[in-house]
């Protein structure tokens, strides 16, 4: 069970360090040459971030991310400056027990303005067109599928990159148009090789990769890979062990909290509902588990 004693870290500042920005979940400061990303505890749902944190939710994000990384270097270049067991820079020393295990030195990359997501099953936001058209971003699909539903390959399905609200689906010719045809070419083929080789590893550890989406930037004139990769919180994860197509599937992400806020009368807009006790813990415990699944170590 999860100590929820543990408090969650929800805001991150570090004095005489500036400060890029403050995503829904992760910090970003400049370090001059190099930034600094520290995942935070946050957990958003539906765009909107919730009041209370997941203990332990930025750890695992990071050092997931960090075991990606390696795990794929071969396939992609990647933006980390330094591993997940090297020291931090002196100053950076004073905050290292806030820092330690959800922070990682990176390249500064210039993002690639659109969100690169795959899919294998169908779910979510895809599952809703298809019912509609029997198609997902544009992408027609053979009939009869169900929900949570395997698809005959993974497809690429591009999003914008939205600065406020919901990122929205767009075609594969609209995301050439933004980040131009050949960079839209190289993230497509990417994508679709990163997914299939974490879909086939993690499969064998008894998680199902739904879905996920990955980040690209530029640097030095190369797209690399860059945010994090396969995590609970940019992927749906599910145990193959429970699988069932025609409903929809548990899971090891967040869809767990999304599931209880459906149950609410909430409207979907700020402020979100405190969550209570047990969603907190039965979401970390989710999130940890996932990480000793994937990587065959637990998270101390």
């Amino acid at each position: 069970m999860t100590n929820l004693t543990c408090t969650p870290v929800l805001r991150l500042d570090l004095p005489g360090i500036p400060k890029v920005r403050s995503g829904k979940v992760r910090e970003v400061f400049d370090l001059g040459d190099r930034f600094l990303l520290v995942a935070s505890d946050r957990l958003s749902a539906f765009d909107v971030i919730l009041p209370n944190g997941i203990p332990r939710k930025g750890e695992v994000l990071t050092q997931l991310s960090h075991f990606w990384f390696a795990k794929f270097a071969d396939l992609v270049p990647n933006h980390l400056l330094a591993g997940a067991d090297d020291p931090l820079p002196e100053s950076l020393q004073p905050h290292a027990a806030l820092l330690a295990r959800r922070s990682m030195l990176v390249k500064k990359a210039k993002p690639l303005a659109i969100e690169c997501i795959v899919r294998g099953y169908l779910s979510g936001s895809g599952w809703k067109e298809y019912k509609k058209s029997q198609t997902v971003c544009g992408i027609a699909l053979p009939a009869g599928l169900t929900e949570s539903a395997e698809l005959p390959e993974p497809i690429f399905t591009p999003s914008t990159k939205a600065e406020a609200g919901h990122d929205e689906n767009i075609p594969f010719a609209e995301a050439a148009k933004i980040a131009g045809v050949e960079l839209a070419t190289q993230a497509r083929d990417l994508s679709l090789k990163i997914y299939r080789a974490g879909r086939d590893y993690a499969r064998e550890r008894g998680i199902i990769i739904a879905d996920t989406k990955f980040e690209f930037g530029m640097f030095e004139g190369n797209l690399i890979l860059i945010d994090e990769v396969l995590t609970p919180d940019s992927s749906r994860f599910w145990p193959a062990d429970q699988y069932a197509a025609g409903r929809s599937q548990p899971s090891f992400d967040k869809q767990f909290v999304r599931d209880y806020l459906e149950t609410l009368t909430w409207d979907k807009t700020p402020p979100g509902p405190e969550l209570p006790p047990e969603v907190i813990e039965k979401t970390s415990a989710k999130y940890l588990e996932a990480y000793a699944r994937l990587t065959g170590k637990a998270l101390l």
